[in-house]
């Protein structure tokens, strides 16, 4: 194999619940991670000099190339295995950085699985997902590659099954800061857990949401605008929001009103990761 081409698919937060904070810093929190059927996509190309180069399509401004996600992810795998091989890797790029998204998460991820491919490593989804971690809390679970429940900083994952719906996801002209977040003295901190009983049977918000609003009005704003036409959530600790719809001509009809300069997508919510999906489909052919 001399060439890959996957997907980085997005991810919702349907909700997010901060329980704490640890000793080391990190937040304890639950989540309901939906994946989507959008989002980036990697091309990785063999290459037999040891070397890693990443480019991006748009280019990400003020990111050197050794401080992208998928660049660390290399390393790293390259690290705990060495070997004679590189890769040229391209991103095309679909999700807002700052968006809340997990697009860099997504594409450490499929970097990591899509290197041990084309690398012939063979690690399997725990080492990887091992490494993942230790690049941002959020790569495990698309690693995975199921919609989850998460709990801890979001790496302890309960696979878990939902029924088919459409989301319309908007981004104002912003870019949040997460450390800034979560750093905010007026961030909720001691919500009680919950079962995902309780998540099915009361629903649940974002605890990051009126931080985030307080400190960029533009998400607020976004915000009263898509209420006029569904019940709008924040995703993570981004400057996304996102609408469930019933149908796809639903959400691409509110998608079509979308002030300017906001930007925004149709997808649909998926319980199987389109990564996971071509991962599967290939091994069945081997």
């Amino acid at each position: 194999m001399t060439e890959l081409v996957l997907p980085a698919p997005a991810k919702l937060n349907l909700f997010l619940h901060i329980l704490g904070r640890r000793d080391d810093g990190y937040h304890e929190l639950q989540t309901l991670f939906q994946l989507l059927d959008h989002g980036d996509e990697l091309t990785f190309r063999r290459r037999h000099d040891g070397m890693v180069a990443v480019t991006m399509e748009p280019p990400l401004a003020g990111v050197a190339e050794r401080d992208n996600l998928v660049y660390r992810a290399a390393r790293a795998l390259r690290a705990l295995r060495p070997g004679p091989e590189g890769a040229d890797i391209h991103i095309r790029k679909r999700l807002p950085p700052g968006g809340g998204l997990g697009g860099g998460s997504s594409d450490a991820a499929t970097a990591l699985v899509g290197l041990d491919r084309l690398w012939g490593l063979d690690l399997g989804e725990e080492e990887l997902c091992r490494l993942g971690l230790g690049l941002g809390a959020d790569v495990p679970v698309f690693i995975h590659g199921r919609t989850a429940w998460g709990e801890g900083i979001g790496e302890r994952l309960t696979p878990v099954a939902l029924p088919p719906a459409w989301y319309l996801v908007v981004k104002p002209d912003c870019a949040i800061a997460t450390a800034a977040v979560f750093a905010h003295p007026q961030l909720t901190r001691n919500t009680p857990p919950m079962k995902i009983r309780a998540f099915f049977g009361e629903g649940a918000g974002n605890d990051c949401a009126a931080v985030v609003e307080a400190m960029y009005p533009r998400v607020r704003a976004a915000r009263l605008w898509l209420e006029r036409f569904a019940e709008p959530r924040l995703t993570g600790t981004g400057a996304c929001l996102f609408a469930r719809f019933g149908s796809q001509d639903q959400a691409e009809a509110v998608l079509a009103q979308l002030p300017k300069p906001w930007t925004g997508f149709v997808a649909r919510g998926v319980n199987l990761s389109p990564l996971v999906g071509i991962e599967e489909l290939d091994s069945s052919r081997r």
